[in-house]
């Protein structure tokens, strides 16, 4: 089996992670795959802000957990936030961001890293205290937030996963 077959098959959803903190070489590899996944039409509408600040990723979970009555929400207290966020108006935004965060966890996986999606986000990017940061962070005001990926070293090895969907062949 070769290594992307391997990788897609090892990935997990990690909601711990240690202390240690993840390299800007790696965050900009990681972008680099965000930017290379498929989009509606080639667009490319979106953006991908990385945030490499635990204070700063902190401040935007205290706005969210007000903004959704979530007290003590902390993304899982990540090292690294990659959010997504597109045009408001573009017919592909959430597949597109979809697509990229998916290319954003094969790549963690790759580097080591474990990675979970946070979608909070989708319901209250446009509350003010949610928004203030957001435009702090340069994530220009025509976007929505479609996604988030939660970044860092595991803590520990995420358990196998249950498969639950099906598939059918059909010849």
């Amino acid at each position: 089996m070769n290594e992307t077959i391997k990788t897609i098959l090892a990935r997990r959803s990690c909601r711990a992670f240690t202390d240690q903190a993840v390299s800007e070489d790696d965050v900009k590899v990681i972008l680099d795959c965000a930017l290379a996944s498929a989009s509606g039409m080639g667009r490319q509408t979106w953006q991908f802000t990385a945030v490499m600040n635990r204070e700063k990723i902190q401040k935007l979970c205290g706005a969210v957990g007000k903004a959704l009555g979530r007290d003590g929400y902390n993304m899982y207290n990540p090292d690294v936030l990659i959010i997504t966020s597109n045009e408001k108006d573009s017919k592909f935004r959430e597949v597109d961001n979809a697509c990229a965060t998916e290319n954003i966890y094969l790549a963690c996986e790759s580097l080591g890293l474990g990675c979970v999606w946070i979608n909070q986000l989708l319901d209250c990017f446009d509350d003010g205290g949610v928004r203030a940061i957001l435009d702090e962070f340069g994530v220009p005001k025509n976007h929505g937030v479609y996604g988030c990926a939660a970044i860092g070293y595991k803590a520990q090895e995420p358990a196998a996963k249950e498969i639950k969907g099906k598939v059918v062949i059909i010849r």
